[in-house]
C-alpha cells in the first residue's frame, strides 16, 4: 500500500470521522487516499479557518481533531490554530505537505523547516522521511496530542514520501495511560475541606463534557463548596446556581475579586492556573498563595510550575470529585454564610442595566434576547472581542449548553467554530458571536457552511472599531485615536451573497422581535447588529464618546 493510505487507515483506526483542509499540490497523494475512505474531507476557504474548525471539534469531543494544509504559505496560515491549541490545551494533529526529500535544505519553492517554525508551540514536530515509519509515527502523534496536557502535534510529509510503497500492517492504537486516584488522596483532600470555613473550587477546561459537569455538580452540592469557572469554561457549571461563584476572566468585577479573595482554601481542578484563570496570578497569589492550595490536574507539569501548592495531585479530576461527593461530612453554619455571601455578589454582577446609548444598538440587549429565546441546549461560539462580555456576564449558561471560545484570544475563531459545531452536532443550534473585525477575518467560512448544508446562526456586532484595542488606547493615550477605526460592508447583503438569510438590527428596532425571527430561520442566518460604540462592553462605556 502507499504511505498515504497508512495515514488514512491510522486515522480510521483512531475513530477520526472528518478532516479539515485547504487542498495543496504537496499532498495530492493523501487527498487521493481519502477518496472513498469513509472519512469526510471538509474543504475550507482558509487554512486558519480549517485549523479553528479542528480546534473547535477537539473542544467538543475531547479527542484529537485533524487538519491538512500545504507547505509554506498554507502551513504558516495554519499557525494561528496551532498557537490556540497549545494555549487552550486542545488535542490537534496538523498534517503538512512538505517539499520532496531530494529538495530539502536547498531553499526551494515554499520550503520551511517546520521543526523550527512550530517547535515553540507544538508538543512535537516530526518530519517523516520514510513511508514505513508512518505506522509508528501516526499513533504516537495522536497519543501525544491527547495525553497529559493536551496540545498540537505536527507531521510534515514530503510529497514524494506519500507515494512510497510500504508493507500493509494492522494500524496501531496506543491507549492513553490511566491516572490513578487513591482513596488516601480523597481522604486528605476531605480533611482540608473540613478544616476550611471558606473553601472555593476553581474549575478549568479538563472538566468540559457531561462527566466533568456532573462531577462538579455532585461535589459542590454534597460539600457545599462554591464553584468559580475559568475563562471560556462557564458552561461546566450552572450559572444560576447558588453555588456558582462567577466566571474568572479579564473583566471580573472588583467586587467579585474582593469576595473571592476571602477564601481560605482553593481547590484548583482541571486548570493549569494560568494568568487569566488566576486573575493575573492573584487568586491564588503567585508564587506563595494566601490560601491553602490544592491543585489537581491529570499531568504534573502545571502543578507548582508558577504557584506553590500545599497539595498537588496528578489525578483524574472527575474520579476524585465523584469520590469526594460520597465522603462529604456535616457542613457548619460559617460555610453556609460563605456560600450565601458569594452568591449575593455573583448574582449582583449578573444583573443588566443598559446605558441607553444613542449612537447604536446596545449589544447587551441583543445578548439578553438571544439567551431568552435560544434553545436551552444551544451551542455558543465566541470570537475575540468586547461583544462577548455580555454573554460571559449575563447569559446564565448551564451544562446543557456548550461554549466554544479561545483562551488564546485569537480573532477569527467564532464562525469556523460554529461550522465545526454544526458538523459534529447537526441537531443543535450553533450561535456565533463575532465582531465586524473577526467577521472579515474568517467569515468566508460561511461558504463552507453553505457547501455542507449547515445552518449556523451568526451574530455580528458592527460598531466600526476594533473595540478591545480602542478601550486600551483610551486608557493609555486618551483622545488620540490611531489605527482602531474601520469601515465594514453591509453584512446583511454580504450574508445574502452566500445564500444565507439576513437580518439587520438598528437603533429603535424591537430587539426581541428581530432576534426571534433570526433564530426561527430554517437555514444559515446572519444578524447584522449596528452596535453602539459608546456601550462598548458589559463592563463599561467608551467614555471619550459619552
Amino acid at each position: 500500500m502507499r504511505a498515504a493510505e497508512v495515514i488514512v487507515e491510522s486515522l480510521k483506526a483512531h475513530g477520526v470521522q472528518r478532516v479539515y483542509c485547504v487542498p495543496g499540490e504537496s499532498y495530492l497523494a493523501l487527498l487521493d487516499a481519502f477518496y472513498e475512505s469513509g472519512i469526510e474531507v471538509i474543504v475550507c476557504r482558509h487554512e486558519g479557518g480549517a485549523g479553528f474548525m479542528a480546534v473547535a471539534e477537539a473542544k467538543l469531543t475531547g479527542k484529537p481533531a485533524v487538519f491538512l494544509v500545504s507547505r509554506g504559505p498554507g502551513a504558516t496560515n495554519a499557525s494561528i490554530a496551532i498557537h490556540m491549541a497549545e494555549q487552550d490545551a486542545v488535542p490537534v494533529l496538523l498534517l503538512i505537505g512538505q517539499v520532496a526529500r531530494d529538495e530539502r535544505t536547498r531553499a526551494v519553492f515554499q520550503e520551511v523547516d517546520y521543526g523550527q517554525f512550530f517547535g515553540g508551540m507544538a508538543k512535537a514536530v516530526y518530519e517523516v522521511q520514510e513511508g514505513n515509519r508512518l505506522s509508528e509515527l501516526m499513533p504516537r502523534a495522536l497519543r501525544l496530542a491527547a495525553e497529559g496536557v493536551p496540545g498540537p502535534v505536527v507531521l510534515a510529509l514530503p510529497e514524494d514520501m506519500l507515494s512510497d510503497d510500504v508493507a500493509e500492517v494492522e494500524p496501531l492504537v496506543y491507549p492513553l495511560a490511566k491516572v490513578h486516584t487513591a482513596q488516601s488522596d480523597i481522604e486528605r483532600v476531605q480533611e482540608l475541606i473540613d478544616q476550611a470555613e471558606r473553601p472555593l473550587l476553581i474549575a478549568g477546561g479538563v472538566m468540559r463534557g457531561s462527566a466533568g459537569a456532573e462531577a462538579l455538580r455532585r461535589f459542590a452540592s454534597a460539600q457545599r463548596v462554591p464553584v468559580a469557572v475559568t475563562w471560556k469554561n462557564q458552561d461546566v457549571f450552572d450559572n444560576g446556581s447558588e453555588l456558582f461563584a462567577g466566571h474568572l476572566n479579564f473583566g471580573t468585577l472588583a467586587s467579585q475579586r474582593k469576595a473571592l479573595a476571602e477564601a481560605d482554601l482553593i481547590i484548583a481542578v482541571g486548570t493549569r492556573l494560568g494568568d487569566v484563570a488566576s486573575l493575573g496570578f492573584t487568586l491564588p497569589r503567585a508564587p506563595a498563595p494566601a490560601q491553602t492550595l490544592i491543585h489537581i490536574y491529570p499531568d504534573g507539569g502545571p502543578i507548582g510550575r508558577v504557584t506553590r501548592a500545599d497539595m498537588g495531585l496528578v489525578a483524574d479530576p472527575v474520579s476524585l470529585l465523584n469520590g469526594l461527593a460520597q465522603s462529604a461530612r456535616v457542613v457548619n453554619a460559617s460555610r453556609e454564610r460563605w456560600v450565601s455571601g458569594l452568591h449575593e455578589v455573583t448574582a449582583a454582577s449578573q444583573k443588566f442595566t443598559s446605558p441607553e446609548p444613542s449612537d447604536g444598538v446596545d449589544f447587551g440587549l441583543v445578548t439578553l434576547a438571544l439567551a431568552k429565546l435560544a434553545p436551552v441546549d444551544a451551542i455558543i461560539t465566541m470570537d475575540a472581542g468586547n461583544m462577548t462580555t455580555w454573554a460571559h456576564r449575563h447569559w446564565l449558561m448551564t451544562p446543557k449548553n456548550i461554549l466554544l471560545g479561545g483562551v488564546v484570544g485569537a480573532m477569527g475563531f467564532g464562525v469556523p467554530a460554529a461550522v465545526a459545531a454544526q458538523l459534529q452536532m447537526p441537531s443543535r443550534m450553533a450561535i456565533c458571536f463575532v465582531g465586524d473585525g473577526g467577521a472579515l477575518m474568517t467569515g468566508q467560512e460561511l461558504a463552507t457552511a453553505m457547501s455542507y448544508g449547515l445552518s449556523p446562526k451568526i451574530v455580528i456586532s458592527d460598531n466600526g472599531i476594533y473595540g478591545t484595542i480602542r478601550s486600551h488606547q483610551e486608557r493609555h493615550f486618551p483622545g488620540r485615536v490611531s489605527g482602531t477605526t474601520m469601515k465594514s460592508p453591509d453584512f446583511a447583503a454580504w450574508a445574502r451573497s452566500f445564500g444565507a438569510e439576513a437580518f439587520t438590527l438598528q437603533l429603535g428596532d424591537d430587539v426581541e422581535t428581530v432576534v426571534a425571527a433570526f433564530l426561527a430561520s430554517q437555514g444559515a442566518a446572519v444578524l447584522h447588529v449596528k452596535s453602539s460604540k459608546v456601550a462598548l462592553s458589559a463592563n463599561g462605556v467608551l467614555k471619550s464618546l459619552t
